[in-house]
């Protein structure tokens, strides 16, 4: 069988490829129509149109609001605002600590890019040299402190200079129009307003305010834009505390106890003034103290108040409490006679009086009007230690009296369980046991208010933002001593400021003055004993005597004891006082000096 010719072809094959040639050159007729080329084109721009249309209803409609709030919220910024803090005023309403608008000035070191003249532009603005200035202008930080507490006046003079990395803050700062005086009162606060001493620290709660906020839009150059969002809270400024300190008091008293540390020896002098009939602080203050406006290179030893924190010890004015106890107990009366010589043994030290003298026979008066050593150690026996710690405490030794200021020690009495023999022939005349001068003034306030003691205070009411006042709780008096034991007392204490007593130089002319001296060796840290360690002159009393309305306690701290309370204690009560009764109107009553027997042989 022989093979198809070559150019044979299955049956049907030409047509399939005949079908697909036309449809090929129908599909390039149809792309070269224009018409249908218009229409493609206007497909595709629809299409486009159509994704664009949409997205815009997508950004305009339905995340409109959220693109416009991220927009301003980069326009927003928000200015904190100080609140004023509050003012610290004395009795009257008298400023004795109050806040003004100021300005810090700080650097962002990051953006000065010249630190040299910057440095030399603000240098005499702020009072600092270049070399001061430089390391803060270079750190490696974002942020630094160049000044504080600046006046706006002159940190708008900085702020003129556009410089640079330099910006400035609102903020507040504290003024103590007195200074010095009621310095130790009042307190300071710190770099960031907040108290670190006095009132200004136990009060800070109260004198603190709240502070504001100023939210606003700002456009070019941080330029706040007129009209725009703004959203301000106010700040609200703190509370003001009014004192029960006399400010006309408070200065003379720290200028008697300024006067009286100019004497030769003396190192330090504190002294308080209480009101008898409510225990309220009229003054107090202790040298060389410091200056609250510009505390400066001041030791921190001497930031505290130590007529609250300093314990003394307080020598022959707790003779008084010992007196008081055995009065009460019934175991003495003013008249009661007594042999007393110059010096008693008891357990291994001998008791001596200050003066060598035969045996005396005093009254019960006598030995505290003399200031006899014995004659105290020998009441103190009939007392006995367990009686005689139970008086200690009753007016107040061993604890804080609660007054509204801190640090305030408990000073320092042991139970007498714990006393060494020596201590029991010691504490009745005020050596071995530890007080404030605060604690000293209490004691007396007692006796001077008929037995009651009301425990200090001073502070008087806190009064709020809008003109809501809140008194201060008053302290719980408590009886120490029956009306008719305060009275004998009282007669007892005023026989020291007279006719042969020791402390003749706290006489005021015209005025009745009841008190007692004291003088105490200092302890020496560096043997643990006595020796060496110094003295403390001391005086507590009060006036009038036969209608009290102060009592003033007076610590006077000497290395050598070359004056003892009488001479150089006493005479810084006479000052205060006499200026306490003159300036409050307390006229004398009028009443005559009783006669005062110390011995009972008339002498």
């Amino acid at each position: 069988m022989t093979s198809p010719p070559h150019s044979a072809r299955p049956a049907g094959f030409r047509s399939e490829q005949s079908r697909r040639g036309q449809r090929r050159r129908t599909r390039r007729l149809r792309l070269s129509d224009p018409h249908r080329r218009v229409r493609l084109g206007l497909a595709v721009v629809l299409a486009i149109l159509t994704v664009i249309g949409g997205r815009l209803v997508q950004l305009q409609g339905l995340d409109g609001m959220k693109y416009a709030a991220a927009a301003e919220e980069l326009r927003l910024t928000t200015l904190d605002l100080p609140a004023a803090r509050g003012q610290i005023l004395d009795r009257e309403g008298n400023p004795l600590a109050y806040s003004v608008g100021a300005r810090a000035i700080f650097a962002d070191p990051a953006m000065i890019t010249a630190p040299g003249r910057t440095a030399l532009a603000l240098a005499p603005l702020l009072g600092q040299t270049t070399d001061e200035l430089l390391p803060l202008l270079t750190g490696d930080g974002r942020f630094a402190y160049l000044t504080r507490g600046l006046d706006p006046a002159l940190a708008q003079q900085i702020m003129d200079l556009e410089l640079a990395g330099i910006g400035e803050l609102v903020e507040q700062r504290r003024e103590y129009p007195l200074e010095w005086t009621a310095a130790q009162v009042v307190g300071f606060v710190g770099q960031d307003d907040k108290g670190l001493a006095g009132i200004e620290q136990q009060y800070d709660d109260e004198l603190t305010g709240t502070p504001g906020r100023l939210v606003y839009e700002q456009g070019r150059f941080g330029l706040p834009i007129p009209a725009a969002t703004r959203d301000l809270v106010a700040a609200v400024p703190g509370s003001d505390v009014q004192l029960t300190l006399d400010q006309d008091m408070q200065f003379q008293l720290e200028r008697a106890i300024a006067a009286a540390n100019d004497n030769p020896g003396v190192s330090t002098v504190q002294a308080v003034v209480l009101e008898v009939a409510t225990g309220h602080v009229m003054a107090m203050a202790g040298s060389p103290g410091y200056n609250a406006a510009n505390l400066g290179d001041t030791p921190g030893d001497l930031l505290a108040n130590p007529t609250v924190s300093y314990v003394i010890e307080p020598g022959s004015v707790n003779k008084m409490v010992t007196i008081a106890g055995a009065l009460e107990e019934g175991l003495i009366t003013p008249a009661t006679p007594m042999t007393v010589p110059d010096h008693l043994a008891v357990s291994d030290i001998v008791i001596n009086d200050a003066w060598g003298h035969d045996p005396i026979n005093f009254t019960a008066t006598g030995v505290i009007g003399k200031s006899s050593n014995v004659g105290t150690v020998m009441i103190a026996q009939q007392l006995g230690n367990a009686r005689l710690e139970k008086y200690l405490r009753r007016f107040g030794l061993g604890t804080t009296t609660g007054i509204e200021l801190p640090a305030e020690s408990n000073g320092i009495l042991a139970p007498h369980q714990e006393w060494s023999g020596s201590q029991a022939g010691t504490i009745p005349f005020g050596q071995g046991i530890s007080m404030t001068v605060l604690q000293m003034a209490s004691m007396y306030q007692a006796v001077a208010n008929d037995g009651v003691l009301i425990p200090p205070r001073i502070v008087d009411q806190v009064i709020d933002p809008d003109g809501s006042v809140h008194d201060q709780p008053e302290a719980e008096p408590r009886e120490v001593l029956s009306p008719d034991t305060a009275a004998d007392l009282q007669y007892m204490l005023e026989s020291v400021t007279n006719e042969g007593g020791t402390g003749t130089l706290a006489r005021i002319d015209g005025y009745r003055v009841a008190g007692k001296t004291g003088t105490a060796q200092r302890p020496n840290p560096e043997c643990r004993c006595y020796d060496g360690g110094g003295y403390w002159a001391t005086f507590a009393g009060f006036a009038p005597a036969d209608n009290p309305a102060y009592v003033i306690a007076i610590s006077v701290e000497q290395p050598d004891g070359s004056q003892h309370g009488g001479t150089i204690a006493a005479p810084v009560f006479t000052s205060i006082m006499s200026f306490a009764l003159a300036d409050n109107g307390v006229a004398p009553t009028g009443t005559p000096t009783p006669e005062f027997r110390l011995t009972t042989d008339g002498d």
